[in-house]
């Protein structure tokens, strides 16, 4: 009997140790993105990741799953995305001093239920046939620009975004007005994606869009979309004023991880300068700590203002961008 005990014990040791030494992602990052990150990881901690890659629908499982879901770190892009797991209570506060210290205020939640780990700017493409232009986001309102400006759907996380930033800048007044003639200036209904827009200025559809400044990085090392890229110029916008707005990919801890520990190890990880480092010449995203280089073609690009007010004030307008949008028929 004693015999079987201790067998028995072994094998819930052997199984506790082996649990132990796992963390569980489910991740929107793309797999070529953060696979050299958690092999990284694993090779100086001996901790297995386990991933599980998605384009959509994670709230929607984390919900589904409730208690028993395995997930223990979400990686997600955009604001909203992070701001709505929060707020549909799926997600827990990590008290970590490394996490804190290392990534500025504005872009990590006051609660400590979200962390950025890069940053992208919104930027406005232009064809270079316009001329070397200073750009403001409130110019694709103006009328000299009607027909010439392409974007991708309003309702989009990224658009939506720069949106809310605008209405904690000028008000909801204010940007309904400038959203009515935004849309006034499109060349054709919102549709595709941010590259699509850089695509349609090569084929003289139009000569202005938005687009997520890593998106020019990624088309400029792409023999295909390099032509499209090199007729635009990437501007940062509102350069004399509030500065570029900026969006984020962040991390966040699954309110029932079952592998807490290990999980905010993973996180400060992945905010380490080696990690960083690593982000930034992968995808050609802004490093969110400092003091780390961002990639040869993204300091080619120069230094930019960023808008400083916190992302969080932003992501409080993100309904109100929403209703917006659906006044002012912006998709239509």
């Amino acid at each position: 009997m004693l015999k079987y005990i201790i067998v028995g014990l072994l094998l819930v040791t052997s199984f506790l140790s082996s649990a132990s030494s796992e963390v569980n992602v489910y991740s929107y990052r793309q797999p070529f993105l953060v696979k050299p990150l958690f092999d990284q990881f694993t090779k100086q901690t001996g901790i297995k990741v386990n991933v599980v890659f998605a384009k959509k629908g994670m709230a929607e499982r984390l919900a589904r799953e409730g208690k028993y879901s395995p997930a223990d770190v979400l990686l997600t892009t955009d604001i909203s995305r992070l701001v709505e797991l929060r707020e549909k209570d799926l997600v827990q506060a990590v008290n970590s001093a490394v996490l804190k210290e290392a990534i500025p205020a504005q872009y990590q939640a006051n609660d400590n239920t979200w962390f950025a780990l890069t940053t992208r700017v919104r930027n406005i493409y232009s064809a270079k046939r316009l001329g070397n232009i200073d750009f403001n986001y409130e110019d694709l309102a103006d009328d000299k620009y009607r027909g010439l400006v392409c974007t991708r759907s309003g309702k989009h996380p990224y658009t939506v975004g720069l949106i809310a930033s605008m209405i904690s800048e000028h008000g909801e007044e204010y940007t309904l007005d400038w959203l009515k003639k935004f849309k006034q200036n499109l060349a054709r209904k919102p549709q595709g994606n941010d590259r699509g827009q850089v695509q349609a200025i090569h084929q003289n559809l139009c000569d202005i869009s938005l687009g997520n400044s890593y998106y020019f990085g990624k088309m400029l090392t792409d023999d295909k979309q390099k032509v499209w890229a090199d007729e635009v110029y990437i501007n940062f916008p509102n350069q004399n004023n509030r500065g570029s707005h900026v969006n984020i990919s962040g991390v966040a801890m699954a309110k029932y991880a079952p592998n807490q520990a290990n999980a905010k190890k993973l996180m400060e990880y992945l905010i380490s300068k080696p990690a960083q480092a690593l982000y930034a010449q992968t995808n050609m995203e802004y490093p969110v700590r400092k003091g780390v280089p961002v990639s040869d073609i993204v300091a080619s690009w120069g230094q930019f203002k960023a808008d400083d007010l916190p992302l969080e004030e932003i992501a409080k307008n993100r309904k109100a961008a929403l209703i917006l949008l659906d006044k002012a028929k912006f998709d239509l």
